[in-house]
């Protein structure tokens, strides 16, 4: 399976801002930093691997779907008309 090069640039593009925020996090951890801050930015840090994580997923699965011998689901009569209670 491939994966589209716009979104191997996306991931690119997440990781190396990631990477740059973990350096930041290092520096801040040298400077005696306070806790909180320090928290804080790695609780941003983690959400951002989420995301980054999350869109390769995404991309994982629509190049599974893609394939000749496995084409992308389509919705059903009694697939539409189910609702949520």
């Amino acid at each position: 399976m491939e994966i589209p090069e716009t979104t191997i640039a996306d991931l690119i593009r997440r990781l190396r801002r990631l990477e740059g925020q973990i350096r930041g996090i290092q520096q801040m951890l040298t400077d005696e930093r306070d806790c909180r801050d320090v928290v804080t930015q790695i609780s941003a840090a983690s959400k951002a691997l989420d995301q980054a994580g999350f869109s390769s997923s995404q991309a994982a699965s629509r190049g599974a779907w893609q394939t000749p011998s496995n084409p992308p689901p389509r919705a059903t009569p009694s697939m539409t008309s189910r609702r949520c209670s």
